[in-house]
């Protein structure tokens, strides 16, 4: 039995290195969105401070992992069988679940994650063990800690308020203070912010954080806390002359250090905070196996009563932790898509725009209007005047290479979320790192302005998204932890393996489909991401790429479409339906770059602009033809209407051949066009527009004969019809290249 044990142990630390390495692919946003996007270094520069910050992190976080031990169920009630059921389902839950938020690059919070997990899987072996006592379920409060899972989950939930509504009220009035132009400001105001934003980090840091130090003794931490005062004082007055020397002899963006301080201690915060979330729980695990090798007891016959004394990590532990978040960090591709999403919802300027609006954000938003005129109303005009002159950006972010926000909101983001973290650390409640840092993000960029009247309902509706996300992960966690704990409890030990298979299964399938989504970004959306000017016949040959790829898209689509209908089969077309989406969502971030593209062309390439806009054209009439003959068939089949007749299936197979061949020929001549190619073109676009008009001559005839059915020779008409103008918009493509004389 007790290799049995052992082995469940090895597991668990297996399992804690992959949740170490799913969870910062998620957690990393919380401290890189405000370095990465404000620009403030390379992402390199940025990724070795964030590293250094974790590995001291780690080290801090020892005090907190009590959480995992007895912060949600009193484990003196549990025996040694139960606590190792309970540890197991957490785990192979959590694993599970934060992978699947990573693979939708959607930010969750590891430490909702681990202590919804941790009471779902609890509560269900206390009811389970309580079926059996003649009490009943009276006596299910000695088994779960539901006073301090209050405590923990109402502090967390209610830290999305506290964030959100002291980042906004900070940014609102760092951003009077400094006003976009800040570095008009730097050598007053900006001395005197940078002096306390590094004094603030450094004091939640060093003074509260060594609390949970596993290497400092505790006439050390006393020292610290009887002088916390005058360590401050000292601290601001040093600070603020080291700036003020920076910014006017050696001529330093003193707001890059804060930014870097800042990313630094966020990191080390989150080290400390969230560190218990991945590691905890083994560590746990480990803790009661030892005890329960010494007893000489049976598994069910040993209460836990050692795990709820306060027990130090060792830092070795602790550092190796730190060690594989930070090999994450450098190496993990879901962590910089995770990232891309919060920087995309607090970004300076509109554009590509990821989640489309609702109901909800459009009434929030038109309430918030309504109680901003209110407000105005009542202010003093001099007063909004003089306000609305610091708010006046004149800044141009619009290009590719400029940064989503500027220095003083990354500053703004960074030193809030450190602050909060880091006092919620030191009083031992495991704070949710990724609702502070995003909803003091979200306010910040409220108040700054960045959801203007173009975005603002997209990015509530992102933000609303993201935050049923964290409610969502709250109920999966409970409801499926309990779910693996009850199988265990039930079936045995050897319903472990059987989890762990699905468990498997399950990343597997999400790694392979965040690959092949990173696959399916084209070379003209890299195009629009790249951070310098691009020469214009460099952009000519990728809209000529572009064009292309999109061409043969849209004829796999119609193929797709017409095997769908022909055979009457819903699944291909369902599949069209998926693959013109992602060609409809290409095409609408292609226009949303349009206006950034062509502002940074000079007046002697405007040839290139022209192109663009053409192009963007006759995507939208390609993609409107397509997406009609699709949904029109899916409809007829999905309805079960009348199957098209004999000589209408032949009609639209050798239409299909046609058009198939003519696609192709277009493709090879935008390609390389020569007069060989274009003559067999012409000749190839007559014999497909010719067959168009012959299939529809021959079905007017047909109509008037009875017995045909109305909804069928009506989806034949406009098959053919969307046809012919797919035909036509793919002759005028070529006519822009040939024009412009654009070749690949």
């Amino acid at each position: 039995m007790e290799q049995v044990y052992l082995l469940l142990i090895i597991l668990l630390f297996v399992l804690a290195i992959s949740d170490l390495v799913v969870g910062v692919s998620n957690d990393a946003v919380n401290f890189l969105n405000s370095a990465i996007g404000s620009k403030v270094a390379s992402r390199k520069v940025i990724l070795i401070v964030a590293s250094v910050g974790i590995i001291l992190g780690a080290t801090f976080s020892s005090g907190i992992m009590e959480v995992a031990r007895k912060g949600i169920f009193f484990p003196d009630h549990f025996l040694f069988s139960d606590v190792m059921i309970i540890f197991l389902a957490v785990m192979l839950t959590d694993i599970i679940l934060l992978d699947l938020f990573n693979t939708f690059a959607m930010p969750t919070s590891t430490t909702v994650s681990i202590v919804f997990e941790l009471l779902g899987s609890a509560f269900c072996v206390a009811f389970l063990k309580t079926l059996d006592n003649d009490n009943g379920l009276s006596i299910l409060h000695t088994y779960i800690n539901f006073d301090n899972a209050v405590t923990i989950v109402s502090s967390i939930f209610l830290s999305v308020a506290v964030a959100f509504t002291v980042g906004m009220i900070v940014q609102y009035i760092s951003r009077v203070l400094f006003t976009f132009q800040y570095e008009k400001r730097m050598k007053t105001i900006g001395v005197i912010w940078a002096g306390l934003a590094v004094t603030a980090l450094s004091y939640f840091l060093i003074i509260k954080g060594v609390k949970g130090s596993s290497f400092m003794s505790d006439e050390s931490v006393q020292w610290f806390e009887n002088n916390s005062l005058e360590i401050s004082i000292v601290s601001f007055l040093a600070w603020s002359i080291i700036f003020y020397i920076l910014h006017e002899i050696f001529k330093i963006n003193i707001l890059k250090i804060v930014v870097l301080f800042g990313t630094f201690a966020l990191a080390m915060a989150f080290a400390g905070n969230d560190l218990v979330n991945f590691i905890g729980v083994p560590i746990a695990g480990l803790e009661s196996f030892k005890e329960w090798t010494g007893s000489g007891l049976q598994p069910d016959e040993l209460l836990m009563t050692s795990l709820t004394k306060p027990v130090k990590t060792d830092t070795y532990l602790l550092l190796i932790a730190g060690t594989i978040m930070v090999l994450t960090l450098w190496f993990s591709k879901k962590a910089k898509s995770v990232t891309e999403t919060e920087v995309n919802l607090g970004r300076q300027d509109s554009g590509t725009e990821r989640f489309k609006a609702n109901a909800v954000s459009r009434g929030l938003v038109i309430g918030a209007r309504g109680i901003g005129r209110g407000l105005m109303s009542i202010i003093p005009k001099r007063a909004l005047v003089q306000i609305e002159q610091n708010f006046k950006n004149e800044v141009t972010i619009s290009e590719d290479d400029a940064p989503a926000f500027d220095l003083v909101r990354a500053s703004v983001n960074l030193t809030i979320a450190s602050v909060l973290i880091a006092f919620a650390t030191s009083l031992k409640l495991p704070l949710s790192t990724t609702y502070v840092s995003f909803m003091v993000a979200m306010g910040s960029s409220l108040s700054d302005r960045a959801w203007g009247r173009d975005s603002a309902v997209y990015r509530v509706s992102g933000v609303i998204n993201v935050i049923l996300g964290w409610l969502g992960t709250a109920l999966i966690a409970f409801t499926i932890s309990g779910i693996f704990a009850f199988v265990i409890y039930q079936f045995g030990l050897s319903m472990v393996a059987v989890i762990v298979v699905i468990a498997g299964i399950t990343i597997f399938r999400s790694f392979t489909y965040h690959k092949a989504k990173e696959r399916k970004k084209t070379l003209a959306d890299k195009l629009m991401a790249q951070t310098s000017l691009i020469p214009v016949n460099k952009a000519l040959i990728e809209i000529n790429n572009r064009t292309r790829e999109n061409l043969a898209i849209a004829n796999q689509l119609f193929q797709k479409s017409m095997e769908g209908l022909l055979k009457e089969k819903k699944k291909p077309l369902k599949k069209s339906i998926e693959e013109l989406d992602e060609l409809i969502d290409k095409s609408e971030k292609f226009k949303s770059n349009l206006i950034k593209f062509i502002n940074r062309m000079d007046e002697d390439e405007a040839i290139t602009s022209k192109v663009y806009l053409s192009i963007y054209e006759l995507e939208q009439d390609l993609n409107e033809s397509i997406k009609f003959i699709i949904t029109e068939s899916l409809d007829h089949v999905k309805n079960m209407h009348s199957p098209l007749r004999k000589k209408q299936m032949k009609g639209l197979e050798s239409l299909t051949i046609k058009f198939t061949e003519f696609m192709n020929q277009a493709i090879a001549v935008i390609h390389h066009s020569d007069s060989q190619k274009m003559n067999k073109l012409i000749s190839m676009k007559r014999e497909t527009l010719d067959e168009i008009l012959n299939l529809m001559e021959v079905q007017i005839k047909d109509v008037r004969k009875k017995g045909q059915s109305k909804r069928t020779s009506t989806l034949y008409f406009n098959i053919l019809l969307e046809t012919k103008n797919m035909v036509n918009t793919t002759s005028r493509f070529i006519k822009v290249f040939k024009k412009n004389s654009v070749k690949a």
